[in-house]
């Protein structure tokens, strides 16, 4: 099939298909809340899942932090302890195919196409102005359902994608057990306001007798856990993060402090499920003994790409230039932007401690005059610029992002040498590479003049501080002020990604003694169009 001149492969027509179930209202309109959740059956039946689905042995995880984490020890734990894993997560970074994770890889493109058009031409065939086709989230769980249903994996493991109560997986009746990752202030627009409203939308997948754990949590959000577990007679467990030294010296899959919480929530809900589902022999409920080598092997071998995730650009040549060295993390509310600035901080100080304790200078007085110096070895030894490149939806409240991550880097002696602001490349009523962004000149780039003018305002109350901490980056970075929309003194706005990366890499080739350490986050939609360029 063309497309002007192009040819579409068979799966590009599949996105192409997909893409127009995507919805043009904003998810911040409240009619989305519940939305006819009814139809879900309706959709099952139409697909003949509505038997199937109750057979599938599930762990069902909710939560505003975290539960990506979760399900994915989770799924390496079980996958380790040799059972057949089906893995749901959302959103995708690159490709859509990484929602569907079979035995711990992505769902290859000729599975995909089968299962895809097979749910996709019996739901059109059957749609009414009763039921219309389903929205794109429902079809991928409903999707997620058929491809775990043929596959007959043995268990299932279920992110929820937004809330709980309403959301398209909470069709499941009767999973295995379940789980409530960290709770915050997140999509405030549709769960409520307080942390109550909030954790009482998550506690929505909460079925009566099944049993359930949870992490601790703030007191308000943990009552209503409590009241709603309470009321469907659910057994609910706060579990504790995991002990560090249960892993016999090695490190957790997933870099940061806070995947131990995460890790001692999937080795609960994976010890009982062996223990419901009755797989004897392998048993972990005490958190005393040590650790199965199956589940260290799952815990220690788990890996999830844009969250703590260190990626060097490829396209530098770095012995005739400086360095490019991508930080991504999806943070995305102030808790884990925090959390993300905290990660930043110690990973390039690790890194910048090394490159200093690799350098041997002839003498001790450590000065610099701002010239490249060479090591032992001839190599230069480069100084270090960190670089913030940012974006966020307009849903959430910059005021709050920005200032935790600002705060929580300054603590720990970092501080942005400038901060590049970008609308994401990913079109959202489009899904797949083929679909291209709107041209520049119809990018309204308001949103991010206005997160420019929230960094702008934050560096003039910074400045004092920043003055006796500057950073050793002993030249400035060149501003390339004909690729940026509009240029401050600490930050920019650039109407595409690709002229953001284009800055970074021409900056990076005329500073052959600087070390580019750009932190990119505030929307797992950024990190994803980042790791497409840089991944090419």
């Amino acid at each position: 099939m063309a497309e002007g001149n192009k040819t579409v492969t068979a799966y590009e027509e599949a996105l192409d298909a997909l893409s127009s179930l995507i919805t043009k209202r904003s998810r911040a309109d409240k009619s989305n809340n519940g939305d006819r959740f009814e139809l879900l059956s309706d959709y099952l039946k139409i697909l003949d899942l509505d038997v199937a689905i109750s057979q599938l042995k599930v762990i069902h995880v909710a939560g505003t932090k975290g539960k990506g984490s979760t399900c994915t020890f989770t799924e390496s734990i079980l996958r380790n302890c040799g059972f057949r894993t089906g893995l749901f997560t959302s959103p995708h970074l690159i490709d859509v195919r990484e929602r569907f994770r079979l035995d711990g890889d992505d769902i290859s493109e000729d599975k995909f196409l089968a299962y895809f058009w097979w749910c996709y031409d019996r739901l059109k065939e059957k749609a009414t102005e009763d039921i219309p086709m389903p929205s794109y989230f429902r079809f991928l769980a409903l999707l997620a359902f058929k491809i775990f249903t043929a596959e007959q994996i043995d268990v299932a493991i279920l992110e929820v994608g937004l809330g709980g109560r309403f959301d398209a997986t909470n069709v499941v009746q009767k999973p295995v057990v379940c789980g409530i990752s960290s709770l915050g202030y997140d999509h405030m627009e549709i769960l409520g306001n307080t942390l109550g409203e909030i954790a009482g939308e998550k506690a929505g997948i909460f079925k009566y007798g099944v049993p359930a754990f949870t992490v601790p949590q703030p007191d308000e959000a943990m009552r209503v856990l409590e009241e709603n577990a309470s009321k469907l007679d659910v057994p609910l467990q706060v579990v504790p993060p995991l002990d560090a030294s249960l892993l016999n010296g090695l490190k957790l899959g997933l870099e940061g402090e806070h995947q131990y919480m995460n890790a001692g929530l999937a080795v609960a809900l994976s010890s009982t499920w062996l223990q419901r589902t009755s797989q004897l022999g392998i048993n972990y409920l005490d958190t005393t003994s040590p650790l199965p080598e199956q589940f260290i092997k799952g815990l220690t071998m788990a890996n999830l790409q844009g969250r703590a995730q260190i990626v060097p650009d490829r396209y530098t040549n770095s012995e005739t230039s400086g360095d490019l060295v991508f930080y991504l993390d999806g943070a995305h509310s102030p808790e884990s932007m925090e959390i993300c600035a905290r990660w930043f901080s110690l990973a390039i100080k690790e890194e910048n401690q090394q490159e200093t304790f690799d350098f041997q200078p002839p003498n001790s007085s450590g000065s610099s005059n701002g010239l490249p110096q060479r090591q032992h070895d001839g190599k230069i030894r480069k100084n270090s610029a960190q670089i913030l490149l940012f974006n966020c939806m307009s849903v959430r409240d910059p005021q709050l992002l920005l200032p935790s991550l600002m705060k929580t880097c300054a603590r720990h002696g970092v501080y942005f040498k400038k901060a590049l602001f970008v609308p994401n490349a990913s079109v959202y009523n489009k899904v797949g590479s083929h679909a291209l962004p709107p041209t520049e000149t119809q990018i309204d780039l308001s949103w991010q003049f206005a997160l420019q003018r929230v960094w702008e305002n934050l560096m003039l109350g910074d400045k004092a501080v920043e003055a006796k901490n500057t950073d050793n980056a002993s030249e400035d970075v060149k501003d390339y002020t004909e690729l940026s929309a509009r240029s401050c003194e600490n930050s920019a706005v650039f109407s595409s990604l690709p002229l953001a990366i284009k800055w970074l890499r021409d900056s990076v080739q005329q500073n052959q003694s600087l070390r580019f350490q750009v932190l990119v986050t505030g929307s797992l939609h950024l990190i994803g169009d980042v790791l497409k360029i840089v991944k090419k």
